[in-house]
């Protein structure tokens, strides 16, 4: 039980971890986009491919990135239920680990 409950707290990290980044990536997305949006149309934008700056279309890149934010809203709602379900299994066993602690406290203190 002790096993599976540190299992649980092991994937509750790595989840709460991963859903920072994407939050991390989102705010990055928003943050472009504000840029773009504010720019004039005919503008001169480039983006990173690889190690090369590549000239793009400003529509193109805020279509990009509206897609790019789409997805990252989609994972972060994923990765938001899997935290829940998560933070549920580890309340559901800390209770369970509590009332077999109290049962062996409770007979310890009754033959004592």
């Amino acid at each position: 039980m002790l096993v599976r409950y540190q299992q649980i707290q092991n994937q509750l990290g790595q989840v709460i971890t991963e859903k920072n980044v994407i939050i991390s990536e989102l705010s990055e997305v928003n943050r472009a986009l504000e840029v773009l949006n504010s720019l004039d149309p005919a503008g001169i934008v480039f983006k990173n491919v690889g190690h090369v700056m590549v000239r793009v279309q400003r529509d193109d890149a805020i279509k990009e990135l509206n897609d790019k934010k789409e997805i990252l809203e989609l994972r972060l709602k994923s990765i938001e239920r899997q935290e829940q379900l998560l933070r549920s299994q580890l309340n559901e066993l800390q209770s369970k680990i509590n009332e077999y602690l109290a049962k062996i406290y409770g007979r310890q203190a009754k033959a004592g």
